[in-house]
């Protein structure tokens, strides 16, 4: 049995439409027949071969995020069975085959149930997307309600799971954007704050009194970390997937606060913590159905025959929303 899938054979080449073997779930793996698969930036990254740490070698099939429906049990797999709609962040890094094809065998811990709210479009936007959300908002920072939460970047892919996870935990959540973004971050219940036009010094008087905010969660990274040292709350917190950079941490010493970074792929790559993986994915599932948790699509539809404009519309910037492509 063969199965269509795209392939990338070089660095920045073309993704080649490609007939490969259709996958043996292993021990502990389901077999999922893919619906969607969601792309990230660092898709992009990985495709031009500037991701070391992604440690994907070629040839390779792309997508980080998936959902789709269960087709076939491995050993030793309780929690799925054949015909559940599930959704994931499964491969695509560490030489796990991605979701740029028909189907993939998945490691099941990586798996939740999808949410019933969510058709398969929208729920392969969440994955990637809310773990890391999850994992700097509630694992590292531990929100508590009532705390203020300044998301930077809350239009993004990330920013924009982080501005609704920290409302549903009952946070005065305010995002930076740009002006033409700021219906989508108070859609989702942000105050909004224009970065162009606001120095740091600004906005945290105008919006805590120059106390500066409980919690700072940097979806961007480089100057955007700096600032986020400078808003943050005297033993505040700022956590960041980004924080790759150097950075003078003399503002975040002065507050006496704390930083946590947020390496997601971590999981994927060693093996190591999968299950929790799953673990916040049903955390997920259960924020979407109570209408909590709704992914921002840009309204353009992809497949496979198209994913090479799909990439274009990430690295040139024209994405309105999480870029998803459908499978079928």
């Amino acid at each position: 049995m063969s199965m269509q899938a795209l392939v990338l054979s070089q660095y920045k080449g073309p993704l080649v439409p490609t007939t490969l073997p259709i996958p043996e779930p292993a021990r502990g793996e389901v077999l999922v027949r893919i619906h969607a698969s969601g792309l990230n930036p660092l898709d992009t990254k990985i495709r031009a071969g500037a991701a070391a740490h992604a440690r994907h070698p070629l040839p390779l099939v792309l997508g980080i995020d998936l959902a789709g429906v269960v087709v076939g049990l491995g050993a030793d797999v309780t929690r799925f069975k054949v015909g559940d709609e599930v959704y994931g962040m499964t491969g695509g890094v560490g030489g796990i085959q991605g979701s740029l094809a028909q189907y993939a065998a998945v490691d099941a811990q990586l798996l939740a149930h999808k949410p019933s709210s969510l058709s398969m479009r929208e729920a392969a936007a969440l994955p990637l997307a809310f773990i890391t959300s999850y994992a700097g908002i509630v694992d590292r920072a531990r929100l508590q309600a009532g705390q203020t939460v300044l998301v930077q970047g809350g239009a993004g892919g990330v920013g924009h799971v982080s501005v609704q996870l920290a409302r549903a935990l009952g946070a005065n959540v305010y995002a930076t954007a740009s002006a033409r973004d700021h219906e989508v971050v108070a859609r989702f219940g942000a105050t909004p704050i224009d970065y162009a036009t606001r120095t740091v010094e600004q906005y945290v008087y105008d919006m805590t009194a120059g106390e500066g905010f409980d919690l700072v969660v940097d979806t961007v990274g480089g100057a955007t970390l700096d600032a986020s040292f400078a808003a943050v709350k005297h033993f505040g917190h700022v956590v960041s997937a980004l924080g790759w950079g150097t950075h003078a941490l003399a503002p975040l010493s002065f507050r006496e606060a704390t930083y946590s970074g947020v390496f997601t792929l971590h999981p994927l790559l060693t093996g190591k913590h999968r299950a929790h993986h799953g673990e916040m994915l049903v955390e997920a599932t259960r924020l979407a159905e109570q209408g909590k948790l709704v992914p921002h699509l840009d309204a353009r539809r992809w497949d496979l025959a198209s994913a090479e404009r799909a990439y274009d519309a990430i690295t040139e910037r024209t994405a309105r929303g999480k870029i998803v492509v459908e499978i079928d």
